[in-house]
């Protein structure tokens, strides 16, 4: 099957809505690959609409607010709200980079090892580059978990 472009096109997998990835089934098949490529562009689309509402309520809350207390109090909210959506947005970046490697087939494989991350840490973090274990040489590295 080829598009107008000459280039292959990937039948749909099909994936019934009760499926979970199974440890007794091949690592990464298609029915995982699809199942994880959904659950990135639905997390994907719910920030992606948070952040929508978030732009609608700033641009309907900046009207003059007379009280000084109020004011702030309205400006510390929208200061946190844009800092969560900062949060979000590099969410969004380490989403896109998830489907990227998805494309390439080399989703959920660890970045340093090329071992099989677990499909326990990937369905809780599907946007995970590392093994549990990888991971936490990492951080012991970068000091994050310091004993003082």
């Amino acid at each position: 099957m080829t598009n107008n472009k000459g280039n292959a096109l990937k039948a749909e997998v099909f994936l019934p809505d009760d499926y979970t990835p199974a440890e007794d089934e091949p690592f990464m098949n298609e029915r995982q690959v699809e199942y994880f490529r959904r659950k990135l562009l639905n997390w994907k689309s719910e920030l992606m609409g948070d952040s929508k509402l978030t732009i609608e309520g700033l641009q309907d809350s900046s009207r003059n607010i007379a009280d000084i207390a109020d004011r702030a109090s309205e400006e510390t909210d929208r200061a946190l709200e844009l800092r969560t959506r900062d949060r979000q947005r590099k969410l969004v970046s380490k989403i896109d980079a998830a489907l990227r490697r998805i494309e390439h087939g080399e989703y959920g494989y660890c970045d340093e090892t090329g071992e099989p991350i677990s499909l326990k840490r990937l369905d809780a973090r599907p946007i995970a580059t590392m093994s549990l274990e990888a991971q936490e040489r990492h951080e012991r590295r970068e000091k994050v978990h310091r004993d003082d």
